[in-house]
């Protein structure tokens, strides 16, 4: 089990996340939701081992993560919300480094990756040898998620997964969150898309102005905060403003401009 307790990051006097605690259970898929500027993106970084927290821990079986962090970030997949990648390298060459960075052996590295490279619609010629630079954003991400799974992790790290990815990769995606899940994975999971969100989770965690707000599964929420939909729940919880208000503001502006 993945748990964070009361962790928190300060950046320049000001507190970006303020004693977070949750769990995120193997075989269980976590929605990590909140507005943009909530603190997001530098839980998970936290959690990958790529920033340190300024307070609090983070651990895995009871374990904290920073007594051995390479070895911790061997067992972690993780997709970041911006596809950093090396784009002078196509994929093949991406992947391969990625493998070999993590360890693996070069016959079994070899099959996965083209294994994922045929299912992920990447293994044409014209896609798999051109450098990355000239894929599209969703080319990009299948590259990323691949990367991030290409060592069988047993935590892993979603930030905005669906990012660019088309209908039928995102479906892709999707189900394979679902059988990751299935298989014993600890999956953690943040995206805007609050329908796919509501459709995989089974668990969802809230995070507004840096601090927990929910933390329960979709059906108790459901149940206490009196509405059927994920989107009603957000909405309660992390939305400050009466977005229809707001829609009719705009539109008067740009009626009146």
């Amino acid at each position: 089990m993945l748990q964070l307790r009361n962790v928190s990051k300060r950046y320049s006097g000001s507190l970006a996340v303020e004693a977070v605690s949750f769990a995120a259970r193997p075989g269980e898929i976590t929605g990590y939701l909140g507005p943009n500027g909530s603190g997001k993106s530098t839980t998970i970084k936290m959690i990958a081992g790529l920033i340190d927290p300024t307070a609090g821990e983070i651990l895995f079986r009871d374990v904290p993560i920073h007594r051995d962090l390479n070895g911790w970030k061997q067992r972690v997949g993780y997709v970041p919300e911006e596809p950093h990648l090396y784009a002078h390298l196509s994929a093949l060459e991406y992947l391969t480094m990625v493998g070999q960075l993590r360890d693996l052996p070069a016959a079994r590295t070899v099959e996965r990756i083209e294994g994922m490279l045929e299912r992920l619609g990447l293994q044409r010629h014209e896609v798999r040898y051109v450098p990355l630079s000239a894929y599209s954003k969703g080319m990009r991400q299948k590259v990323l998620l691949a990367a991030a799974v290409l060592h069988d992790p047993e935590v892993i790290l979603l930030d905005e997964p669906f990012s660019g990815l088309d209908v039928g990769a995102g479906l892709v995606l999707r189900s394979l969150i679902q059988e990751l899940a299935l298989r014993g994975k600890v999956l953690l999971f943040s995206s805007h898309e609050l329908e796919t969100v509501e459709r995989v989770s089974s668990h969802i965690v809230i995070i507004h102005r840096g601090r927990i707000v929910a933390d329960d599964s979709i059906g108790r929420l459901r149940t206490l905060m009196a509405t059927p939909t994920l989107e009603g729940i957000f909405s309660q919880l992390a939305i400050e403003q009466d977005t229809a208000t707001v829609s009719r503001e705009i539109a008067d502006i740009i009626a009146d401009a």
